[in-house]
Order: C-alpha cells, then structure tokens, then sequence
C-alpha cells in the first residue's frame, strides 16, 4: 500500500469482509447513505483508487471528502462495532469503551473479555450471569461493569447491565439514563424486564438501573423475585453484568453473588487493603459463589 507521509489510515480493507460478517455493504455505500458522500464523489473516488491503488477510503480521504473519523465511523458500521463515534453526548465520560475503543484501558478491558470467555462464560451450563464486586467502595465496580458491558456488545453478545447496588447506585449516571424505574421496581412487583433500556447508538445493550432507592436493599434483593428476574434475563440476554455494592461493608453483594453464581473481584491498586480483599474472598466463598478471577484496577 501507498503511504502518505504523516497520515494514519486505518488499515482495513474497504471491499472484503470475514465469514460471518451480517453486514454485506461496502464502504461506499456506507458514505453514501450516512450522506458523508455522494454518486458523483464516489465516481471521482473510485477513479481515483484506480490511480492510486488504494482503498477505497483512503482514495476519499486523500481527495478531502471525509475525514478519518468518517472513514472510521464506516468501518464501525461495515464491521458492526458500535460505538460513539461524536464522543459524551450524554453519557460519562467514563464510559471510555463507547467513545474511544482505542483506547489502551479498553484494549485491557478487552483482554478481561477474552480471559472471562476462556474461564467463565458458557451458556449452555447456564454461566452467563457475573456479579462485579469489590472488598470496598471507591475501587471502580461500576466503571468496569459499564465498559466490559460495553465491549462485550461489541463482540456480538446481547448485553444487559443490571445495577443492583442499591446503596451508591451509578450505572444510570454513566450511561445518562432515567431511574424512575428500575431494579427496585422489578423487585417490588411495580415493574418487570421491560424496565431495562436499550442504549443509543450501543447495539445489543441494554441497562437495568437500580431506580428508587428502597429502605429494604437487602430484604429485596433476597427475596425469590431477584432469582426469577435473573432467569427472565438468560433467556433474553447473552450476557449479564451485575454491579453490586461493596463486600466488606454491606450483605447485598453476598446475596446477590449467591443468586448470580459467578463473581469477579476488583482491588483498585495502592488503595485496596490485602486483608479487605481476602474477608471479601471467604464471604463471598461463604455465599456458595464462584469467583471466576479478580482485576486489579490502575486508573
């Protein structure tokens, strides 16, 4: 390939796709539709990825009708990765993986994805449900809930992320969502599923905030109701996230583990205490749940 001194185009091809691949259109077709081109400029710029040899939208770029971002935004498309391509429009900056999937946290969040699919998910043993847990507050539950969810739509999954901590709930700020309705509304008989919402501009995602924050967190959430919602969800979802309050300082998130079978321990470093990660591990041990690994968060 041709290169331009200082340019960064993205080396992908334009024209070819993998097996498997649902989405069957070409980048300029793409352009056309999204309105970033029109009949007239695709001609020139096939003419000129004739002249060049090329791809087809490097050949655009190189002609300034769009920009990398453009051509980016397209390949999202083309390879079904959604994200938000114009940045926070709404949701938290934290949510890093949807608005910059380059970045390198979100190449480690993905390296978390490939552990966990190795390790843990296997829906056919009825494994696809995981609690996100830590020994104590401040240690980054809901930013890696909210951004493995994220990454795991991208791969394909039907993603739901349920908010079960009802003590400092966070998932509805992240993802700029209404908690008028919520876990606690399923949970007390005013609502069902149909309470989670799908979120705009993430295909295949859907947040269950935890909604009015009740006087009886953990009477609710032990209560048979929380099993039969988590049953509903495995036959909707592919994948489902629970962000729990802390281990060490309330029993929501043993009770909530026991429902979910299956754990991940996050430790923030230089601030989690050795001797709080080890009583969360044997409460969650006691709770019959099964931790599946642990992360130590650096940012």
């Amino acid at each position: 390939m041709l290169a331009k001194q200082n340019d960064n185009i993205l080396p992908m091809d334009s024209v070819s796709r993998p097996a498997g691949m649902t989405s069957g259109r070409q980048i300029g077709t793409i352009l056309i539709d999204e309105g970033k081109l029109t009949s007239a400029d695709a001609e020139l710029v096939l003419k000129r990825q004739r002249e060049l040899g090329w791809r087809f939208g490097e050949a655009a770029i190189e002609l300034n009708f769009i920009t990398e971002a453009d051509l980016r935004q397209a390949l999202a498309k083309q390879y079904e990765f959604p994200y938000l391509i114009s940045g926070p429009e709404g949701v938290s900056r934290e949510l890093v993986a949807a608005w910059d999937p380059f970045h390198p946290a979100v190449e480690e969040l993905r390296g978390v994805r490939t552990q966990l699919l190795v390790r843990w998910f296997n829906p056919a043993a009825g494994r696809r449900i995981l609690a996100i847990t830590s020994p104590c507050a401040r240690e980054g539950r809901s930013f890696v809930t909210a951004n493995l969810a994220v990454v795991f739509s991208q791969l394909g999954q039907r993603t739901l992320v349920i908010d079960a901590d009802f003590r400092a709930p966070r998932q509805q700020a992240i993802f700029n969502v209404s908690d008028r309705c919520g876990l606690s509304s399923v949970l007390s008989g005013r609502s069902d599923l149909s309470a989670a919402g799908p979120i705009a501009g993430l295909t295949g995602l859907a947040v269950l905030p935890a909604g009015p924050l009740p006087p009886n967190p953990l009477e609710l959430l032990s209560r048979a109701g929380f099993a039969a919602l988590l049953a509903k969800a495995q036959a909707e979802y592919d994948v489902i996230l629970i962000d729990t309050p802390p281990v060490v300082e309330y029993s929501d998130a043993c009770a909530i583990t026991f429902r979910a079978g299956d754990a991940m321990m996050i430790s923030r470093k230089d601030q989690t205490r050795l001797a709080d990660t080890e009583r969360a591990m044997r409460e969650l041990s006691d709770a019959s749940a099964r931790v599946v690994g642990t992360l130590v968060n650096a940012y």
